[in-house]
């Protein structure tokens, strides 16, 4: 056999994975790392809920592909794997099938991690955490004490969904539309009970400082920096008071609304205030008719328009006590409930301007659509530029004549001048306002972390001491919820009798758990130290962090990497992260940051009735035209969000099963680019993988090309063949390289490393005479640069190509880019001969010589042309001969010519 034939393998990928699964379980794969500090790379952990699907699969896939791609790098690695396994949904899932929450979850988590020993990853198993163990929610308790300790913890009063059958408090998704409870059909009250709190609002300024320079670094998605700034929702604005003219009730002098906008004070014609302001709570004690409707709002959507008139009472615009003041402003104003009012947002009071809000535009309009809208601001002093009448004009612009003293001024200007005066009259204040609350962390639920607090008539509420953390929870069996309602640790006083830790008189333990957000909001910094009893990282440890790369789905865009921002920082306000000793030191938990798409599956659907269609209800005889069984008619092929109500789920373990992991994680991430929605398909998936080998031990590719240089002169015709197709294949080689280390650099582009890898491929099998140090020195190059996506198979490979060197994650490195690219650079190049304007024919002439330039450029190409073939034919005669040219303009490299005729 021609030692320059490549050989060809069709692989067993099944069976390459198990072989290589068996290997890599007897030895450590991460290389030993010419780097100091590890490269912490962290997916997002997974709630046990039963199996992993293709989210999952997408994220740990990513995860793995690019802590593999800095192993190959020498890099030091870590890759731990967790489970988020407290909270409500394993709670009500073990309550529906009659078994305690910890053997629902336990046996969940021996599934998917199952499951995820099939995916050919490398994870660190040996720092595996789940936060429902004792050894870790310990320290949750510990972290919990130290911010009560530096008064970062309150306990305060704050409205709940309450059921009073389940004596309960009930998540907001657990309440159904009509404002019944999800389990006992009873009707959900609202009300006030003492919760614990995290004073979050403390770090609010840092907290969204930092997103700035997270963005300069474009180490956070942008969308993900917009939408932690909308939920921290600074604003700068303005405390007005509305008197009130209240027509025997006493609901105070006056209703302060918070603005952003005093400049279009002029055009408020209603207040609208929420359910929850105090006037309408006194209101409604005494108005049936306001009560009724009160009950109602659960039901209403958010944006609904239904407002209540409250006939008693009147506003005031605290404008209308200036004389100039316009007749229009100076009339008392209503005053209505509306739903969209918040009440946890300003006072629970807006003030309604229809000419300058949408949303209260629409308001106005359904409540009072004869009267006219009065626009105090405008585009310019040609007030008829505005927008259309029928349309609110929101910008910023200049005072219309409805504005009084104030018209023609800029509006932010009359803004600052009419909060000065009405401050002046103790109607007006500036202040800042922030949309985020502080975190309110307590669950009257039994499935999770107890929060250690021990209350005592004597001594109030006192921590628990360190050295009797953590507090466990209670054993329940499988009749755990049986005959019993509302918080299984209220009904065990074994758990909530005890003894004060000050004064050993008997006491209560606090029956409340914390949220599970507190779980995941500092379970990265437990992989640094895993197996620490004392305390939740050492100091050493701690200098592990930040996670470098942190991988998940933009769902949790907004609380989870808000609460992990926040322990962070207070984290390194102790001696668990030294390393934040500046104070100007910006402290994210996260230095970058990767947000994958949803995976969406191929759903059939009946276009008689819209409905989706089971398995057994199409026909996929042939699968690009599905037909309705019941009918015959095509069914309608859509991508939808995969769930059991879509019929259009994919198991991620059958399908390993059937292609093979590797084959499963490149089909993941060619179909999309990471940002991107992945529209599953599996008929989109590659089969068989040939790769070019040989067994002897050439000189390196860079030895070959600088001794093939120097001879190029003086090579004959099949030499000069052999030297061109050598010479593409390493320019090949080096782009691959060069496109390949910027996708893995980037990411989101993890989609072009397959489609790249694959020309590459192409490349070197078609290279018929190349020589063999080259065609070894790609096919290493390939094998390398697929082994972070395809491990197995590039083990298997390698093991071919260098029988004796080992695994590919312990001894081979990344290619890297070097000088070689000058080596060979094109001999010739395609010419394009414009005439007049346009391209006429394409010639294949030498490179230039460098020092040609101007007259002598052009003389030396015309002259290269017409030795072509193509040029004799085209330019020597006829319409085309070049002889006739008037003027020849060359650009200079040769690529094109351009002549005048």
């Amino acid at each position: 056999m021609d030692m320059l034939e490549p050989r060809c393998y069709a692989l067993d990928l099944k069976a390459l994975d198990a072989k290589w699964r068996k290997a890599w379980a007897t030895e450590a794969q991460a290389p030993t790392g010419d780097s100091g500090r590890t490269k912490f790379v962290l997916p997002m952990f997974p709630y046990p809920s039963g199996t992993l699907h293709l989210g999952h699969l997408r994220v740990y896939t990513i995860a793995d592909v690019v802590a593999r791609y800095h192993q190959l790098r020498g890099e030091h690695v870590m890759l731990p794997m967790g489970w988020d396994a407290f909270g409500l949904p394993a709670e009500n899932a073990a309550l529906e099938r009659g078994i305690a929450p910890e053997t629902w979850t336990r046996s969940n988590i021996v599934k998917m991690k199952e499951q995820l020993g099939v995916m050919n990853g490398t994870w660190d198993w040996d720092r595996e955490l789940t936060t429902c163990n004792p050894d870790f929610y310990k320290h949750t308790q510990k972290l919990f004490l130290m911010l009560h300790e530096r008064g970062l913890v309150y306990q305060d009063e704050a409205e709940v969904n309450y059921d009073p059958v389940d004596k309960t408090v009930l998540a907001n998704e657990q309440v159904d539309a009509n404002g019944f409870s999800w389990r006992s059909g009873a009707k959900v009250e609202k009300r006030k009970l003492k919760q614990w709190f995290f004073r979050i609002s403390e770090f609010r300024e840092a907290l969204l400082q930092d997103l700035d320079t997270l963005a300069r670094e474009n180490a956070w998605p942008e969308r993900v920096i917009t939408q932690q700034k909308n939920w921290l929702g600074k604003s700068e604005g303005a405390m007005i008071k509305f008197p009130i003219m209240a027509m025997g009730e006493d609901v105070g002098a006056a209703i302060e609304v918070f603005t952003t906008r005093p400049d279009t004070l002029f055009g408020v014609q209603y207040i609208a205030l929420a359910s929850t302001h105090p006037a309408v709570v006194t209101l409604a004690k005494s108005d049936p008719e306001l009560q009724a409707y009160l009950d109602t709002l659960p039901g209403l959507p958010a944006d609904s328009k239904v407002g209540y008139l409250l006939p008693q009472i009147r506003a005031v615009n605290p404008l209308a006590y200036h004389e100039d003041t316009p007749d229009a402003t100076k009339t008392s104003i209503p005053v209505y409930v509306a739903p969209y009012v918040l009440g946890d947002y300003g006072e629970g009071a807006v003030m309604g301007v229809p000419g300058h809000d949408v949303r209260d535009h629409s308001f106005w309009q359904q409540q009072r659509p004869d009267q006219p809208v009065r626009f105090v601001l405008a585009a310019s002093e040609d007030e008829s530029t505005t927008t259309l009448p029928n349309e609110p004009f929101v910008d910023h612009g200049i005072m219309t004549e409805h504005s009084g003293p104030f018209r023609g001024k800029p509006s932010s200007e009359a803004g600052q001048m009419m909060v000065r005066m009405l401050e002046a009259a103790k109607l007006a204040r500036p202040v800042e306002k922030w949309r985020l609350r502080d975190w309110l962390i307590s669950r009257q639920r039994y499935w999770g972390a107890p929060i250690p607090i021990i209350h005592c008539d004597s001594c109030g509420a006192v921590p628990v001491p360190d050295h009797q953390l953590p507090v466990e929870l209670p054993r329940v069996d499988e009749h755990w919820a049986e005959g019993k309602a509302g918080n299984a640790l209220e009904a065990s006083p074994d758990f909530v009798n005890t003894t004060c830790p000050k004064c050993s008189g008997p006491a209560r333990r606090d029956t409340d758990t914390m949220d599970t957000f507190v779980d995941s909001s500092w379970y990265f910094a437990r992989f640094a130290d895993p197996h620490n009893d004392n305390q939740p990282f050492s100091p050493e440890a701690g200098k592990k962090l930040p996670v470098d790369i942190y991988i998940g789905g933009i769902e949790h865009a907004i609380l989870h990497l808000l609460y992990a921002r926040f322990i962070y920082k207070f984290l390194a306000t102790t001696e668990l992260l030294p390393q934040y000793t500046d104070e100007s030191a910006s402290a994210e938990p996260f230095k970058r940051l990767i947000t994958q798409g949803m995976v969406h599956g191929r759903t059939y659907i009946n276009p008689d009735n819209g409905k989706f269609l089971k398995p057994d209800e199409v026909d996929l005889t042939d699968p690009s035209k599905p037909v309705v069984v019941a009918t015959g008619a095509p069914a309608t092929i859509s991508f939808e969000k995969m769930s059991k109500s879509k019929y259009n789920g994919v198991d991620p373990t059958e399908f390993i099963g059937k292609y093979g992991a590797d084959a499963t994680r490149a089909h993941m991430l060619f179909q999309a680019p990471v940002g991107d929605i992945l529209n599953w398909d599996e008929a989109k998936i590659a089969g068989v993988v040939e790769v070019a080998s040989s067994p002897e031990q050439p000189p390196s590719a860079k030895e070959y090309l600088t001794a093939q240089a120097a001879k190029v002169d003086a090579m004959d015709a099949k030499a000069l063949a052999q030297w061109d197709a050598e010479a593409a294949l390493w320019r090949e080689v080096q782009r691959t390289i060069d496109s390949v280390t910027r996708s893995y650099d980037e990411i989101y582009s993890l989609n072009t490393v397959v489609s790249s890898l694959m020309i590459l491929t192409n490349t070197l099998a078609s290279s018929q005479v190349a020589g063999l140090a080259i065609k070894k020195e790609a096919a290493s190059t390939i094998i390398r640069l697929v082994a972070p996506i395809a491990p197995a198979f590039a083990e298997e490979c390698w093991s071919a190509l260098y029988p004796s060197a080992g695994s590919i994650f312990k001894t081979a490195r990344l290619p890297q880019l070097d000088d070689s690219a000058d080596l060979v650079k094109p001999r010739r190049q395609s010419c394009a001969i414009q005439i007049n304007g346009k391209v006429r024919g394409v010639a294949d002439i030498p490179l230039p010589p460098a020092d040609l330039e101007g007259d002598a450029l052009r003389d030396w190409m015309v002259a290269e042309i017409l030795a072509t073939e193509e040029g004799k034919a085209k330019f020597s005669h006829g319409p085309y001969d070049l002889s006739r040219c008037k003027r020849a303009i060359p650009v200079r490299g040769g690529k094109v010519i351009s002549f005048v005729m």
